[in-house]
């Protein structure tokens, strides 16, 4: 990979595209209503605007992160930055639903090229340990603060220009970043087609992937113990269980198994499942705890959602890498855990009638616990990438990512459900019905987060190094 004329505008390269990404995904949740009325969604049809995103994205990451890296990790960033802005494009003009959804379709499969490779581009760029924390720090910041301010400008954009422009807007964004990347982005040649071709271990991953994230994303139309659900997803299950088996023993395997071998990769990507299923969760139900319960607007509900994006930024940006550096990344994700397992135990005493100051805003900065989190797991999920498997690793960090964003709306936004309809039924009136079903699935949230808290601080040993000299260094993680 041939140096970069410039690594902070490669990173801010990198940095938007995952920005654009990341804002596409809460900006249409917010534009759905007016969605709906312009182009005639039934209600079941609506869904698919959202689904269909998340399992072409979902579902392809792993494989396109291995296929930047048998590619050329530079050509499929740009690449897949260019089909998602010609997609939005498409859906920005959509006049039926048919066409949004396909479009929408085609903006996942361009959104898993580009994001499955950035992380793998990311720590090439920066092979010195305190660079690379700060750049992931940047990095870190658009995931974790991304969602927060889509909201805000999708309220905005729809209130002001309609639905239309919320993808409209991507067009000079995205065409910028293809022409800054062209510039700014090392070239690679990649290892070649020959080193990775197993193709029956892609369709085996992608199926297996394809199935389980359709289960997961129709759990609430069809029921966690349906047929459907349980059918689907036993056979998610076995089919990802025949691509493990097939890397095995696979010549050329897709995913190398040896990338599992690292204690910090293996417990990285276990405990973010968790904790992004929660999180995730927590952005989408305090959501409609402020519009269905205490009757915001879009744009108000934006604005009320902005304090955790400004927390989780100044965090991010201000304070992780600096911290990770002197007290090592175990000990950073479980202070951060510990404020999110705060952050739920809040949510779970909001009242029917309650206050913006004293309710919401401490759970807002509490919030910070993920500036802390999602920078030392993306430095853990990363730490045994070599050269030629960055992007595999991050294909794979960024799979285990969406696994927990679709495992956690689908299993939270269910008990919720499940909860306010038993209390409506016992007679409740809907407000303390909504809250008492959003209480429930904070409590759950919560018990994920001290699950993975306690994982972490089991899996993740920390020893001594051979310099106790230098204090920033005095623990690392056990192999």
């Amino acid at each position: 990979m041939s140096a970069p004329r410039s690594r902070p505008l490669a990173l801010l390269v990198l940095a938007t595209g995952a920005l654009m990404t990341i804002l596409d995904g809460s900006i249409v949740t917010v534009a759905m209503p007016a969605i709906q009325r312009d182009l005639r969604f039934s209600p079941t049809g609506l869904s698919w605007v959202v689904n269909a995103y998340l399992i072409a994205f979902g579902s392809l990451l792993l494989l396109a992160g291995r296929l930047g890296d048998l590619v050329g990790r530079r050509a499929l960033f740009l690449a897949g930055t260019g089909l998602f802005t010609a997609a939005s494009v498409l859906a920005g003009v959509a006049g039926s639903p048919a066409v949004l959804v396909a479009a929408r379709f085609l903006q996942g499969v361009g959104s898993a090229a580009a994001t499955a490779v950035s992380l793998g581009i990311l720590v090439t760029l920066f092979p010195d340990a305190g660079a690379r924390g700060r750049a992931i720090a940047v990095f870190s910041f658009t995931g974790a603060a991304g969602a927060a301010i889509g909201q805000v400008a999708g309220g905005l954009l729809t209130d002001a220009f309609g639905w239309h422009w919320i993808f409209l807007i991507n067009l000079p964004i995205g065409v910028a970043t293809v022409a800054l990347g062209v510039r700014a982005l090392p070239t690679d040649r990649g290892l070649g087609l020959a080193a990775g071709a197993d193709v029956l271990g892609a369709l085996l991953v992608t199926a297996g992937l394809v199935l389980g994230i359709y289960a997961v994303v129709t759990v609430e139309r069809y029921g966690a113990t349906s047929a459907h659900t349980l059918g689907l997803g036993g056979l998610a299950v076995a089919l990802l269980a025949g691509f493990v088996l097939r890397q095995a023993t696979a010549r050329r395997p897709l995913m190398p198994l040896r990338i599992l071998r690292s204690r910090g990769v293996a417990v990285a990507n276990l405990v973010q499942v968790l904790t992004v299923a929660a999180t995730f969760a927590f952005q989408v139900l305090v959501t409609l705890y402020l519009q269905q319960v205490l009757g915001y607007d879009a744009t108000r509900t934006g604005l009320a959602l902005l304090p955790a994006a400004v927390t989780i930024g100044a965090v991010s940006l201000g304070a992780s890498a600096r911290l990770n550096a002197r007290f090592g990344e175990r000990a950073v994700l479980l202070a951060g855990l510990v404020l999110l397992v705060a952050l739920f135990a809040l949510l779970v005493r909001v009242p029917v009638d309650g206050d913006y100051r004293t309710d919401v805003l401490p759970v807002m900065l509490l919030a910070a616990g993920f500036g802390l989190v999602l920078p030392a797991l993306t430095t853990l999920g990363m730490s045994a990438a070599r050269a030629e498997d960055a992007g595999l690793a991050s294909g794979l960090f960024n799979t285990t990512q969406q696994i927990g964003m679709a495992l956690g709306v689908a299993v939270l936004s269910t008990l919720a459900a499940a909860r306010t309809a038993d209390r409506i039924a016992a007679g409740d009136a809907a407000a303390p019905a909504l809250t008492s079903g959003f209480h429930l699935a904070f409590a759950v949230g919560a018990g994920l987060v001290a699950v993975a808290a306690v994982i972490a601080y089991a899996m993740l040993r920390p020893r001594p190094t051979a310099d106790p000299a230098r204090p920033e260094n005095t623990e690392v993680l056990a192999a």
